[in-house]
């Protein structure tokens, strides 16, 4: 919206600078490769971001309920920029998180196995926003997974179960975890995979980003979740950025 008011013209201009001078890293300018990828009777449509040269490793970044492989873009640019295959699906199932936890498994083996995105690798990374951080979660220790990233992540009691199936798996988990969270609200279900962080065995850090909204998890976001779950903060993003690339440091050398 155009706006003649000198002030918020300036106010747009300091945002901007901060914005530029302040990103945790570089976002590349590296435009991912569409392909569609048959999994369990699914066509699955992925994003591939090849790094220039031999990948160190690569990630896998899972979206959120309703949302879209495109809200992962931006943190698949800072990853692919530190020389990370990178791969943000959409998921094939909107209910079923052990469905997708499956089409995320099968991807993790052909990045091992075969040539499909260009490369293999052996050591992969899975990143997970909200539901796609359960079923991130669910396929966190199948085998070359050396690290897990769940952001601000979802958990539920799934159909003939007892038990949220987030908890039940993070007690079996053997896969280095990052936890990345926001405070409790209704987009979170109140924070309901809180307990995560106790159960998993080989959690390296459970960071809890004061102020949070659920949209600062997710990159880019856009009008509809903040509308619904709260407004962004660039000092926040900073910080959840940060920590996928302290996890792809420590995890894809």
């Amino acid at each position: 919206m155009k706006s003649n008011n000198p002030y918020s013209c300036m106010a747009f201009a300091l945002l901007l600078v901060t914005s530029l001078c302040c990103s945790a890293e570089p976002i590349s300018n590296i435009n991912p490769q569409t392909q569609f990828v048959k999994i369990n009777g699914y066509s699955v449509e992925v994003d591939v971001y090849k790094p220039i040269g031999l990948p160190t490793g690569a990630a896998i970044l899972t979206h959120g309920f309703t949302r879209s492989r495109t809200t992962m873009a931006e943190h698949a640019q800072a990853l692919v920029a530190r020389g990370i295959l990178v791969l943000t699906p959409d998921m094939p199932c909107t209910f079923d998180f052990r469905c997708n936890a499956s089409a995320i498994a099968e991807l993790v083996s052909r990045l091992r196995n075969t040539e499909t995105f260009g490369s293999s690798t052996q050591r992969i990374m899975l990143v997970g926003f909200s539901a796609g951080g359960l079923s991130s979660l669910l396929a966190a220790d199948t085998p070359g997974v050396v690290g897990f990233v769940g952001l601000d992540s979802f958990d539920r009691v799934l159909p003939n179960e007892t038990e949220r199936a987030g908890v039940v798996a993070a007690r079996l988990l053997n896969t280095e975890t990052l936890l990345l969270r926001a405070p409790a609200s209704r987009c979170n279900a109140q924070a309901v995979a809180t307990p995560w962080g106790s159960a998993i065995k080989a959690l390296w850090r459970d960071d809890l980003i004061a102020g949070a909204s659920h949209c600062d998890f997710e990159a880019p976001t856009d009008w509809k979740c903040r509308l619904a779950c709260g407004e962004t903060d660039a000092s926040r993003q900073l910080l959840v950025r940060q920590g996928l690339l302290d996890a792809a440091a420590r995890w894809l050398k």
